[in-house]
């Protein structure tokens, strides 16, 4: 038990808070809580090993293959697979703790990559990369459920984003709409993880490889009219940025929160990259294809996400205005408005970039947060940096400008620092 609760709760007993039973029962209780608790750190190292021991069997393997006959080989292409089988069977059976789930779920994951590729290669039978990607995730999905593995789901969304890319991105005009079915898959687990394990470290790695998945494959999703590739990026980024204001994630600590983190850099990002006059002229301002599949996976976007902001406000979720939810259905006008020429939409774009900035130092300074503060004042200074390069300014002014921004990153922070002394003295 942990040495500060020992004589926390030895100073309660002198002090005459509670007795000594019931001090005896804290005692207990805590006990028993660690002795139920696996150790985190031989669990990790465990799944680290399986994945060595696995990766080692293959090397040492493809180090002496031409030498063995086919019948050998394919011998050697399903023992590993055999084994692994074999083990997690047995961790099923004995009802093992989370180490044997977790180390064994890994070996078999990758004993079962390995067998595929190995007959494969035997037998000569035709495939590609994504293919192989596919055949392997589908075959191992079941064992997120067999074996409530936590390294098993993670290497389910590794490997079906990996997929997603090689699919989409490498091979031909294709989209991977298994990817969504692949993703489906795995989401009952993440339910559980987050109903039952809100606020462990493995939920928050969730929170963070889920929607950045999601961002890494959407642009598989275009293939013709690319410009709506802007538009569909910034609908996401909302979407992602008004799930992490739900109050289950949003009362979470900030770093645990990865919806709202992508959301917000990632529509600040697109704000700045089309806030610059060429990228209008160069690449967006096109005749939109409405029978396109970007229009469509822009409209199920646009419609998912003005869903989620409907069941917020109908739950009184949203209590204060906050901008950054909205920036999506501005964004959606601003961008038709430009591709029919206007160049109102470069001056919006620039506009609401700044505003942005300005609401970000506002969170920050009420809620006396020095990161938000100091991320509003960024997105102040980006944008500046980006006028820098596409304006016509004598460089004095720009000079003055960067002098400005710099003495109201020292003043902002000072004030707030003192105001911040001030109310806990």
């Amino acid at each position: 038990m942990n040495s500060k609760i020992q004589n926390d709760i030895k100073e309660l007993v002198e002090e005459q808070v509670i007795s000594k039973e019931i001090a005896a029962s804290i005692e207990n209780y805590y006990k028993s809580k660690k002795g139920d608790t696996p150790n985190r750190l031989f669990t990790v190292f465990a799944v680290l090993g399986s994945t060595l021991v696995g990766l080692g069997i293959i090397l040492i393997l493809a180090h002496n293959w031409d030498s063995f006959s086919r019948s050998i080989k394919t011998v050697f292409a399903f023992t590993p697979l055999i084994i692994g089988q074999l083990i997690v069977g047995y961790t099923i059976i004995k009802k093992k703790n989370i180490t044997w789930r977790e180390a064994s779920g890994v070996f078999l994951f990758f004993a079962v990559g390995s067998s595929i590729a190995l007959v494969s290669q035997i037998y000569n039978i035709p495939g590609n990369f994504s293919s192989y990607m596919l055949t392997w995730v589908l075959l191992c999905a079941p064992l997120i459920y067999l074996l409530k593995s936590n390294a098993l789901a993670i290497l389910h969304i590794v490997f079906v984003t990996s997929y997603a890319c090689s699919f989409g991105y490498f091979n031909g005009n294709n989209t991977p709409w298994m990817y969504l079915v692949l993703l489906a898959v795995m989401m009952p687990y993440y339910y559980q993880l987050l109903k039952n394990k809100k606020i462990h470290n493995i939920t928050s790695i969730f929170n963070w490889l889920i929607p950045l998945s999601a961002v890494i494959v959407l642009g598989t999703f275009v293939k013709k009219s690319e410009e709506l590739g802007f538009l569909m990026y910034v609908i996401l980024f909302g979407l992602l940025y008004n799930i992490g204001k739900i109050p289950f994630f949003d009362n979470q600590k900030l770093r645990r929160n990865g919806y709202l983190i992508l959301g917000s850099l990632g529509t600040i990002y697109m704000l700045l990259l089309t806030s610059f006059e060429w990228l209008w002229k160069d690449i967006l301002r096109h005749e939109i294809i409405i029978n396109s599949q970007e229009f469509y996976v822009s409209v199920v976007l646009l419609l998912v996400t003005l869903g989620v902001l409907i069941f917020s406000y109908s739950k009184k979720r949203i209590q204060n205005f906050n901008l950054f939810q909205y920036v999506f259905v501005m964004f959606t006008i601003i961008f038709f408005l430009g591709v029919s020429g206007s160049i109102i939409s470069i001056i919006l774009i620039n506009l609401l970039t700044l505003i942005l900035g300005v609401m970000a130092i506002k969170i920050g300074a009420d809620k006396f947060h020095f990161g938000i503060l100091n991320y509003g004042l960024l997105i102040i200074t980006a944008l500046i940096v980006c006028r820098f390069f596409d304006t016509n300014m004598s460089f004095v002014l720009r000079g003055l400008l960067f002098v400005s921004v710099g003495v109201g990153f020292f003043l902002t922070n000072y004030m707030m620092l003192k105001k911040q002394k001030g109310k806990i003295e």
